[in-house]
């Protein structure tokens, strides 16, 4: 029987100079691949005030306003500890207005699992480079239109660092 493991957190969709700004992700089943900047809660965190945390975290950026696009979810095989799947639940902002500049390479700390940041054109983004939710948030960039349905994925690659396309 499969044993699942529940991660929740929150992203952003940044764009800065008509790029997306994706984070390169050390650790986890997205590692080695871009990120939305996010992440999980601390105890008794808002939502918004943990996207405006790990945005800084993780990008160097300040978030000063965002407005949540939607929330959905994504399953996948992962052999992490005890469990073999993983359900990653997202919820998704669009930050409208930020300032900073962009860290390409961040603070290392314990739980920090981004190198740093990047801005790649939403071109560039795939299946094969980027976790689920960044091609989702391409889709909702050129679309205007956010998908809650919930994804399964009968396969799921952990990439190698002579993968990673950073």
């Amino acid at each position: 029987m499969a044993k699942f493991h529940r991660a929740f957190g929150v992203y952003g969709i940044l764009i800065k100079q008509q790029q997306l700004v994706v984070v390169k992700k050390k650790d986890g089943p997205y590692k080695y691949r871009y990120d939305l900047p996010g992440g999980s809660l601390e105890p008794g965190e808002f939502l918004q005030n943990a996207l405006i945390r790990e945005v800084a975290e993780e990008t160097g950026l300040h978030v000063r306003d965002a407005s949540q696009v939607g929330v959905t979810s994504f399953t996948y095989p992962w052999i992490f500890e005890d469990f073999d799947w993983n359900q990653h639940i997202v919820v998704l902002y669009e930050v409208t207005a930020f300032e900073g500049e962009l860290s390409e390479e961040v603070p290392q700390f314990f739980g920090q699992d981004s190198f740093g940041a990047e801005l790649i054109s939403v071109d560039a983004v795939s299946n094969l480079n980027s976790s689920p939710i960044v091609v989702q948030a391409v889709e909702y960039i050129k679309n205007g239109v956010f998908s809650t349905k919930e994804t399964s994925f009968d396969y799921w690659d952990v990439l190698s660092q002579d993968e990673a396309p950073f």
